[in-house]
């Protein structure tokens, strides 16, 4: 769930002068490296056992969290409780009882193995980077950074957690809470929200090393200033960026289910969420319909405080778009800042628009009919953004529909349900970035893998010099692993082990 590709400015917080912000960064960063290594020591039991009690205490103290949370964009603290408490609980139950196994050594298969290496044992296993730095954003100030900072804590890491704007006080409080649940004061830390922090941490100096990985969540935009900076130490990153995501409406689909899903998208946290519907593709046999429906749904759907650069460049894209054809059904911006934004509907877009080809963090739908489920894919292939998609209609229909959608998650029949189910690996393609977050694939990327392989076997036919002689072993062995048929593969088998007795007589 990605930020706006502009902050709102309204919401940064001053994080005083630069040189007191880089001079924090650099003592931070120095006690977390000493941290890390302390900190990966500890059984994996242990450090889960401190995630059970944060989980815990989520449940016992809510209003410790709620109550760090300002963002205008909420209808209400319920609203907090289910868009961040519940899924960063249920994603802390997830780790306890899925890590060991996720993180757990795991012996390669050995039906694959080549004959030659039968001897041969190897074990994978996962291992923390050391120090990552999460940057997190200002639309979830809690389910997003805190999902992050318990995987890299979980995997054995320390954490440096740069906070969204006016994110501070949730990070602080997440930060606080994890201390009190028993990580080491040093192994997450909270750097101050400016840009100079991150930028310190990313390549404090020549002399100095930096972070280990980064995970991001912000706009595309953000992501390729960060990425030029990690290029220079190549510093792995996992980037969540922007999104403009698709609804795949068919034929048969539920229109009642499509237009709830569709309002629900404009109204959930003021539609600042990166996975909230931008473009749909309706099939021109329920185009005219749907969008009736959505217009009378519209009229109940509520404003939403809008930055107002994002307001008025959602104007000025809406005027393209019209200009070229479409038509507005709903919705207006008033002239305050932040702007009141009331949900744009737009009918028959076209798939051309840079409405629909820009991530665009305020609430507007842009509806587009199609004539069958190619067109749609052609029509949404025009947008740079892949992060998640909504496919509507029967069943096995719409499986296989999903199954050609460009996205990074796709769900069928619903919506939002990817945040809410801490199964789900979560992460884009394109300009919505790369890497996941969440899920057992989120926890694997807070790691990197190690193989150990141990020889048990005597015979190492690969520590003699190849002599002109061995080109006839190397020919035969490789037709009885490789042949297309049976005889042949069994041919070579013959001559390679022919080959292999000669040998053993020749050094005796």
């Amino acid at each position: 769930m990605s930020d706006a590709v502009v902050e709102p400015p309204s919401t940064v917080r001053d994080a005083g002068p630069g040189p007191s912000d880089v001079a924090d960064t650099l003592a931070k960063l120095d006690a977390a490296r000493d941290a890390a290594t302390a900190w990966a020591r500890v059984d994996l039991s242990d450090r889960l056992a401190c995630v059970r009690r944060f989980r815990h205490l989520v449940a016992e103290r809510p209003d410790d969290f709620l109550y760090s949370v300002t963002i205008p964009q909420r209808r209400n603290r319920a609203e907090t409780i289910a868009s961040e408490l519940l899924p960063l609980a249920d994603g802390c139950k997830f780790l306890e009882a899925e890590s060991p196994t996720i993180l757990g050594p795991r012996p390669l298969p050995t039906r694959s193995r080549p004959d030659w290496l039968k001897g041969v044992e190897a074990v994978e296993h996962r291992e923390p980077f050391g120090v990552v730095l999460i940057i997190a954003t200002w639309n979830y100030p809690l389910l997003l950074p805190g999902i992050q900072a318990i995987q890299a804590l979980t995997a054995g890491n320390a954490v440096l957690l740069k906070p969204g704007p006016a994110g501070a006080d949730a990070a602080a409080t997440l930060v606080e809470a994890l201390r009190d649940c028993g990580v080491p004061e040093d192994a997450v830390a909270l750097l101050p929200d400016s840009v100079e922090a991150a930028q310190t941490a990313i390549d404090p100096s020549p002399e100095v090393r930096g972070v280990d990985k980064i995970a991001l969540t912000g706009a595309a935009a953000t992501g390729r200033a960060v990425l030029a900076q990690a290029a220079e130490r190549l510093t792995p990153a996992a980037m969540e960026l922007s999104g403009c995501d698709a609804v795949f409406v068919r034929g048969d689909a539920d229109l009642d289910l499509v237009t709830k899903c569709l309002a629900l998208g404009m109204t959930f946290n003021g539609s600042a969420t990166c996975i909230a519907p931008r473009r749909v593709f309706v099939h021109d046999a329920v185009a005219e319909e749907l969008g009736t429906r959505l217009k009378n749904a519209f009229a109940d759907v509520p404003s939403a405080p809008v930055d107002r650069r994002i307001a008025d460049r959602l104007d000025a894209l809406v005027a393209d778009a019209t200009a070229a054809g479409a038509s507005l059904a709903a919705g207006s911006i008033d002239d305050g800042d932040p702007a009141t934004v009331m949900p744009h509907l737009l009918l028959d877009v076209s798939p051309d628009a840079e409405l629909v080809r820009s991530d665009v963090f305020a609430p507007v739908l842009s509806v587009m009919p199609v004539a069958d489920d190619r067109a749609a894919l052609a029509a949404d292939g025009n947008c740079p953004y892949a992060l998640g998609a909504t496919v509507f209609g029967r069943e096995d229909a719409a499986r296989e529909l999903a199954a050609c959608v460009d996205a990074g998650c796709v769900v069928i029949n619903d919506f939002l349900i990817p945040t809410a189910d801490p199964r789900v690996a979560f992460g884009g393609r394109g300009e919505s970035g790369f890497g996941v977050t969440r899920g057992g694939e989120g926890l694997r990327e807070m790691t990197r893998p190690k193989t150990v392989l141990v020889q048990k076997s005597s015979w190492r036919p690969h520590l003699d010099p190849p002599t002109p002689g061995h080109e006839d072993f190397f020919k035969n062995y490789l037709r009885w692993q490789h042949a297309e048929n049976a005889s042949d593969r069994r041919a070579g088998m013959f001559a390679f082990l022919k080959e292999v007795y000669a040998q053993w007589r020749a050094k005796r």
